[in-house]
């Protein structure tokens, strides 16, 4: 099944792990386009390796997982999903520039050995530009703080143009302007259609962009429904950003590349 389906992710009878070992087991969830999703749950519930099994790095152990209407590992555009990982700077061996990292995530559109055209030039001021450092595209990423290191990640995805967007703790470790800025950019992501799948400890700075929550429990769902309502029913879910160990696995995030590689945002898919 790779045609477009109404769903942007859907699990059924989920069980999710690493070798052998299920931590998210008998997950039934399913994402609709355009939503705006937090996966919320205390430290080591499995909410990160929710996650991890939709990009595959984690191992589907048993029933279904579907995602943009094809089974995970099999979607053949893998530029239409976008990822953020759980890492807050940018760092490599070989100086980069922010434009060279961002237009590696024109990579997963174009194939690591084709050259980036015009288009694939705008589409990567105009990711730079959307997460405000246009005025920065040509310093080395090492000089940034932090925040905008973070907010460099964003626009790395957000340069493929993808139809879903995961991220893992985007606003943790980040200043205060930083988590409000990324607020923004996700704000305009999310009305543009992009579907939202955001792992966090807290909602709070991107309370007005998330409209649904998942709450993850001892790898089940304990809650699915308002954002609003997992704070009152559930209780505060403020947790490490370090949920689940790092396990090896096929990388879905963006390689490490920082050769001069370079569709606007908003353009057709």
């Amino acid at each position: 099944m790779t045609d477009r389906s109404p769903d942007a992710v859907r699990l059924r009878d989920a069980s999710i792990g690493y070798e052998d070992v299920p931590i998210v087991a008998h997950v039934d969830l399913t994402v609709r386009h355009g939503e705006a999703v937090a996966v919320l749950g205390s430290n080591g519930s499995g909410k990160t390796t929710l996650a991890r099994g939709l990009l595959g790095l984690a191992t589907v152990l048993g029933g279904d997982v579907e995602i943009l209407g094809a089974p995970v590992g099999r979607l053949r555009d893998r530029g239409r999903i976008g990822y953020v990982p759980q890492r807050h700077t940018v760092s490599g061996a070989v100086p980069a520039t922010v434009r060279e990292v961002v237009a590696v995530g024109r990579l997963a559109r174009r194939g690591l050995y084709r050259r980036l055209g015009p288009a694939d030039r705008v589409a990567v001021g105009e990711a730079v530009a959307a997460v405000g450092l246009a005025d920065r595209m040509e310093e080395p990423v090492a000089s940034l703080s932090g925040g905008q290191q973070r907010r460099v990640l964003v626009a790395r995805a957000l340069a493929a143009q993808p139809e879903l967007l995961i991220m893992d703790e985007p606003t943790a470790g980040v200043d205060a302007a930083s988590q409000q800025a990324l607020a923004e950019v996700l704000a305009r992501v999310s009305a543009a259609g992009t579907t939202l799948l955001v792992v966090t400890h807290e909602t709070g700075p991107l309370a007005e962009v998330l409209t649904r929550a998942v709450v993850v429990d001892q790898g089940r769902i304990s809650y699915d429904g308002p954002l609003a309502g997992a704070a009152t029913t559930h209780g505060d879910h403020h947790c490490g950003p370090a949920e689940d160990p790092a396990r090896p696995g096929y990388r879905m995030d963006q390689p490490s590349v920082t050769a001069r590689v370079l569709r606007p945002l908003g353009g057709g898919r």
